[in-house]
């Protein structure tokens, strides 16, 4: 079995620069920081997913996603129906405990942050480039998302 995943990172400018979510993951042995996002539902899109976790994790109402315009809806002859997007990232797992692999979002989001979620706590925006300390703090960061970040610090720092 493998795990599909839709996951966030969401973004603000403010006047010290750009700012992002990021959550303390609270399941048992999974104390660490990470996007917030999950596990997608039997036929729900992944759009529909990113937008159902990050209300759950972070009460957040995610008001835009980068690229969702370009989707393209169609229904099949038979009974099928699809979508194809381009995300922001992909990852998957090519070792570990889990087989999983997901797409990252570029969100931007309003509202007020809860202060812990659906398995989470700790929920606050940080400067994105406190990401790079968090990453190199064993430990501190997701493994999942660990990979993410740094794509995201790379394609910012251009």
């Amino acid at each position: 079995m493998i795990y599909v995943n839709s996951r966030a990172i969401i973004e603000r400018d403010t006047s010290n620069g750009i700012e992002i979510i990021v959550q303390l993951r609270t399941k048992p042995g999974q104390l660490c920081y990470e996007f917030p996002g999950g596990r997608i539902n039997t036929y729900e899109s992944f759009f529909e997913a990113v937008i159902r976790e990050v209300k759950e994790e972070t009460g957040l109402d995610v008001v835009s996603i980068a690229g969702r315009d370009n989707c393209v809806l169609t229904k099949g002859i038979n009974t099928f129906e699809m979508e194809c997007f381009q995300p922001y990232a992909v990852y998957q797992t090519l070792q570990g405990p889990v087989d999983s692999m997901g797409v990252y979002f570029r969100c931007k989001a309003e509202g007020e942050l809860l202060d812990a979620g659906d398995d989470t706590k700790d929920i606050k925006w940080v400067p994105a480039e406190y990401l790079r300390d968090m990453i190199e703090e064993k430990g501190m960061f997701s493994d999942i998302d660990r990979a993410a970040a740094l794509y995201y610090l790379k394609d910012i720092e251009k």
